[in-house]
């Protein structure tokens, strides 16, 4: 962790495991973190074993709308998440400053809110603790939600039910939830809860547990005339919708979406996809392989504000709302829209299509942005440069990338793959050939002006464990 990271006193929360706290990176100190950590001693095995499948499911999420699981440092008696750090805080904080929200405001944080519900359950999982805390904003001003903390989710098939002890909390809890018997299904009735609050200003379901858990299973609550009088019959029957006791009567979060309370409200500002876009991931297809591992790694690391200026067009391509691109949406903007022949689009997807799922992930879609939208600066090559060099030696190896991706990437051996940058061939790339095979450039030191070429002792000084500087700078032990 220390390696990587920088520990600042603030202390962001506190759970049953410990305080989550923030940190900087070392490599882009500008970048904020949450890191949440725990501690496994006393702690069965079992338990273990379950945070370990907790953990797998939370570092394959993969959307704009879920905060990002960036890091994991594990050791034998202790674990660290390294979080996205959503500084806007949480619904549950913004409502209570604003009393109630709008319909158009509700109707805009729910759109959200379930296109990342829409993408979870299209893929197979069941979040189980929806609600106004689990839904935060990445920036204090800004109105961009994210859905985190994926403690109790479970994997399961869509029509699939799961049959498990009641989890999560009891006043957002589904009927079926209670009888311990449930489907992907029970996170609707907790969106519906949510939509509740926002256009209300009061929980549907309170008081002691005994009188909750009777009115849940009933779908009991109050619509108060004072707060619903003024509140259209659309956004009424959206949230009776939602708050159906029988599961297979409740909207489905793709329906929910195609509802008229949410599809007419969010389509004033709706981005359409540009020849700029389409022109950067027709080239992404042309990228030699490793330059397209290389961009794929870098999409890991980039910031909020750098996804930000894409983001919106990729959920302009996912016209299924699934948090994915398939190769029908591709072809409709690439080869009807901008007459792209037909196997330019297909080199692309195939290009962009990572998993083999056939599907374009979110991250696949930000390294196709990467020098085209997203400047590829400095930072970015060496934080990419750091994660490919795990053993800190100032270079990268076959086995470094071996450890990264596995034997192959896309057909190719690493060390096939290596040798595209590895311009000395000797079998390792240092800082300066990875620069340069990315940028084309020679790497010249910062701020020096008539500086030269990067010589390669100073490449190697670059790269010490010290990085005392946080930087690309020459560090101490050249002074």
């Amino acid at each position: 962790m220390e390696t990587d990271y920088v520990f600042c006193e603030d202390v962001l929360g506190s759970g049953f495991n410990g305080d989550v706290r923030l940190a900087t990176s070392k490599e882009r100190p500008d970048h904020k973190f949450a890191v949440k950590a725990f501690d496994f001693t006393g702690v069965p095995a079992q338990r273990r074993v379950q945070l370990e499948s907790e953990i797998e499911v939370f570092l394959s999420m993969d959307h704009p709308h879920i905060a990002r699981l960036v890091d994991v440092y594990e050791m034998d008696a202790h674990l660290d998440l390294v979080m996205e750090c959503m500084e806007g805080g949480e619904l549950l904080d913004r409502i209570r400053e604003q009393k109630r929200f709008s319909e158009r405001s509700t109707a805009e944080a729910v759109w959200q809110m379930l296109l990342a519900l829409n993408y979870i359950h299209s893929h197979g999982m069941i979040h189980c603790d929806l609600k106004l805390e689990n839904y935060m904003y990445d920036q204090k001003d800004s109105n961009h939600l994210k859905l985190i903390d994926f403690g109790f989710s479970k994997m399961c098939d869509k029509k699939a039910e799961l049959k498990r002890k009641a989890c999560g909390t009891l006043s957002y809890t589904a009927p079926e939830v209670l009888d311990e018997t449930y489907t992907q299904q029970c996170d609707q009735w907790s969106l519906g809860v949510i939509v509740f609050v926002l256009l209300a200003g009061y929980m549907p379901f309170s008081g002691p547990d005994e009188e909750q858990m009777k009115n849940i299973a009933a779908g009991k609550y109050v619509m108060k005339e004072e707060r619903w009088a003024t509140i259209s019959e659309e956004a009424k029957d959206f949230t009776i919708s939602l708050l159906q006791v029988d599961p297979k009567m409740r909207l489905t979060a793709e329906a929910a979406l195609e509802h008229p309370f949410i599809a007419n409200r969010h389509f004033e500002d709706q981005t359409h996809v540009d020849v700029g876009i389409v022109k950067a991931l027709r080239d992404f297809g042309h990228l030699s392989r490793f330059r397209r591992c290389c961009m794929s790694m870098m999409a890991w690391s980039l910031s909020s504000e750098e996804r930000s200026k894409v983001e919106q067009y990729f959920l302009a391509l996912d016209a299924k709302h699934h948090g994915a691109i398939y190769y029908d949406d591709l072809k409709k903007v690439m080869v009807d829209k901008f007459h792209i022949p037909q196997g330019e689009a297909k080199r692309a997807f195939n290009a962009l299509d990572s998993s083999h799922h056939k599907e374009i992930h979110y991250s696949d879609f930000l390294a196709a942005m990467i020098t085209k939208r997203v400047d590829m600066n400095e930072e970015l090559i060496h934080e990419a440069f750091r994660k490919f060099d795990t053993d800190d030696s100032g270079y990268i190896t076959a086995d470094n990338l071996r450890e990264v991706i596995g034997d192959t990437f896309e057909g190719m051996k690493v060390e096939k793959l290596l040798s595209e940058a590895d311009t000395l061939h000797d079998g390792k790339l240092s800082y300066h050939e990875f620069y340069s095979y990315l940028t084309g450039k020679e790497m010249h030191f910062l701020g020096d002006e008539g500086a030269g070429m990067i010589s390669p002792s100073i490449d190697l000084a670059l790269r010490h464990q010290g990085k005392c500087h946080g930087g690309i700078q020459p560090c101490c032990c050249l002074q």
